[in-house]
């Protein structure tokens, strides 16, 4: 098998890979300025990864009085990449090129029939598709990129004991063993929060943020930081521990019996605003909900969302209300953290303008030092591909990891 971090064997070599990749073209004068290197040195680096197809030659720069210089960039057809998102509503696959360019994609959702041996074989017949329709042969292939609902351990590449699935057998799901049997090429994986900071963060790379954080708001809350361009770990893996943030000590239980009383995302999630509009209905509040289904208990956030873009009362207030829980929850990780960006993904943000405005607002009125301390809001720029695609920048950066 393939070791990603052997195809460029010398420290050097990958340090100025990395910094051809950071850049879209440099030239070989900025990179003898950045790296501190002789120019013999760098000379020899540049003509292997040129003669390994690495990077390219890609013109002159501009003249300052003598020989125009070489610049130089990352040849993105080195290499392709798959990057899959496992997550409790839907699962997705991309194939992307070095240059994180989408080439094709396909969803699936994550149903009750959706087990791991049946998405594994899907995933390996639309890989192959992909792979046949773009006239890429396998030995093009860098690997797979994972990012899974966690909690998983990365080392053993192992999605553990993932709650809320609804299909049976997602627990302890030796993931990157079972990809890389079924399509010959090596796999890793991470948590979704960490991959989906990481295919934001690259997408940013040219920008001047240190701090990120990420936070996913679906059926759970899922968090993640990178600080000066590295994913922060803690102990264990704690993606979903944001949404056990207590905001009411005395609040409602936890839908698990393991969770905290009054936690955040007993507020703040696709369940707290299904339970809260199924509740309404109950009580046989006035909404346009009522025409939607004919039992309460059968009410889905894709309801709620239709409702909304009606402009339903009862629906505004509902997701007025969770985003106002999520925004004090968010203040309170801006008051530890102070990250300089703030990334929020996942189908609560997707849903519409109002739960974003309203949890950003409620969290800069509730955060310390501000307006000396600004930070800034984003949906991030990949979507609701940051996932995936992070996931494929992690195979990716393999390429430079020592």
């Amino acid at each position: 098998m393939d070791v990603i971090t052997e195809r460029i064997p010398n420290r050097k070599a990958k340090e100025i890979y990395d910094r051809i990749c950071r850049q879209a073209t440099v030239s070989k004068t900025d990179l003898l300025e950045q790296s501190g290197m002789t120019v013999s040195t760098l000379t020899r680096l540049l003509e292997e990864l040129t003669s390994q197809g690495l990077i390219l030659e890609s013109g002159f720069g501009a003249s300052t009085g003598g020989r125009r210089p070489i610049l130089y960039e990352k040849n993105t057809a080195y290499a392709y990449i798959f990057g899959l998102e496992i997550s409790r509503t839907f699962s997705k696959l991309v194939l992307v090129d070095l240059g994180m360019k989408k080439l094709d994609s396909h969803s699936w959702a994550m149903t009750g029939e959706m087990t791991p041996d049946a998405l594994i074989r899907l995933i390996a017949e639309e890989a192959n598709r992909m792979l046949e329709q773009h006239h890429i042969p396998k030995a093009s292939l860098l690997g797979i990129g994972i990012g899974a609902v966690g909690p998983v351990d990365r080392q053993s590449g192992v999605i553990l004991e993932p709650a809320y699935f609804q299909a049976k057998g997602w627990k302890h799901v030796e993931i990157c063993r079972l990809l890389t049997e079924a399509l010959g090429i090596p796999a890793l994986l991470d948590n979704g929060a960490n991959t989906a900071i990481l295919g934001e963060s690259w997408h940013q790379r040219t920008q001047s943020f240190k701090h990120l954080l990420y936070i996913h708001a679906g059926v759970g809350l899922r968090s993640s930081m990178v600080s000066e361009g590295k994913l922060i770990y803690g102990a264990v893996d704690m993606e979903g521990s944001v949404g056990q943030m207590i905001i009411q000590t005395d609040g409602v239980a936890h839908r698990n019996a393991s969770g905290n009383y009054g936690a955040l995302e007993s507020y703040a999630s696709l369940y707290a605003i299904e339970k809260a509009a199924r509740s309404s209905l109950k009580k046989g509040r006035s909404t346009i909900l009522s025409h939607s289904v004919d039992d309460p208990d059968k009410l889905t956030y894709q309801h709620v969302l239709d409702a909304l873009r009606k402009n339903d009362p009862l629906v505004v207030e509902i997701i007025t209300e969770a985003a106002t829980y999520f925004g004090i929850g968010l203040a309170n990780l801006l008051n530890i953290l102070h990250p300089e960006k703030v990334i929020l993904g996942g189908p609560l943000i997707a849903g519409g303008e109002l739960f974003f405005q309203t949890a950003t607002q409620v969290a800069i009125r509730k955060t310390y030092y501000y307006p000396a301390y600004q930070v800034v809001f984003s949906r991030g720029q990949l979507g609701e591909e940051a996932l995936a695609i992070g996931a494929a920048v992690m195979v990716m950066n393999q390429l430079v990891r020592l």
